[in-house]
């Protein structure tokens, strides 16, 4: 079981701790074949990116904004199917309040209404959409993650299901932990460890230290050499 210690732990949201896939691939299928796309590539395409940088990407003659008010106001009134990813809320209630936060792509509205649903705890500080001004696979949305929290990007573990947020991540020069609910484990490369879910994940914290110890139960693949993160 690898051990790795960090200072503060930063979480993607959709596919990391709650299974959103339902609802996303229904409202995403629905504006697909509304405006005339194959609904099974606008849905890879939307996951892991702001909803405004995927309209912009495959419909570039419509009007960005409104496309993504369209989307973004269904999502929010949508949650049938939410479930919390296995071993999401024990990982979660296991660290201090000020160690870790939300980096996701969705808007805030979103990311709070899928937080609540599922009953896990709504960071005091979280990264969304509203915050940046390039999303993933930009490493702005992780950069300004580790600053909101005031660690430096070297000193954060992220745990992402999209290559995009792998990339990011990485960029920001972070170490992460692939999460294969999404994507399977070869798609996801550019991680450090990759895991199924996070019920295989535990932290302790001495009292003697303020670094987390994060163990990682059975990856799916080894890690990589060179990671930002002391073991």
């Amino acid at each position: 079981m690898p051990s790795l210690c960090c200072e503060a732990i930063l979480f993607d949201l959709d596919g990391v701790l709650v299974d959103s896939t339902p609802i996303v691939s229904r409202i995403w299928r629905q504006w697909a074949i509304e405006h005339g796309f194959d609904p099974e590539y606008v849905i890879h395409a939307a996951h892991g990116r702001r909803t405004i940088e995927t309209v912009q990407a495959l419909a570039p003659h419509l009007d960005a904004e409104a496309e993504t008010d369209w989307v973004e106001t269904r999502e929010i009134n949508d949650s049938d199917g939410l479930l919390v990813v296995p071993g999401a809320r024990e990982l979660i209630e296991s660290l201090p309040p000020d160690r870790f936060t939300v980096v996701t792509s969705g808007i805030r509205p979103l990311a709070i209404t899928r937080l609540r649903a599922a009953g896990l705890p709504t960071p005091a500080k979280m990264v969304t959409a509203d915050d940046v001004a390039h999303g993933k696979p930009d490493p702005e949305p992780y950069l300004k993650g580790a600053a909101l929290l005031g660690f430096e990007p070297e000193d954060c573990l992220v745990f992402e299901d999209a290559p995009s947020g792998l990339r990011s991540a990485k960029t920001a020069g972070m170490c992460a932990v692939g999460i294969s609910t999404t994507y399977p484990a070869e798609q996801l490369s550019t991680a450090d460890w990759v895991i199924p879910t996070l019920d295989s994940v535990k932290v302790i914290q001495e009292h003697s230290s303020p670094r987390l110890h994060v163990q990682i139960g059975l990856p799916d693949k080894p890690s990589k050499r060179g990671s930002g993160i002391r073991g």
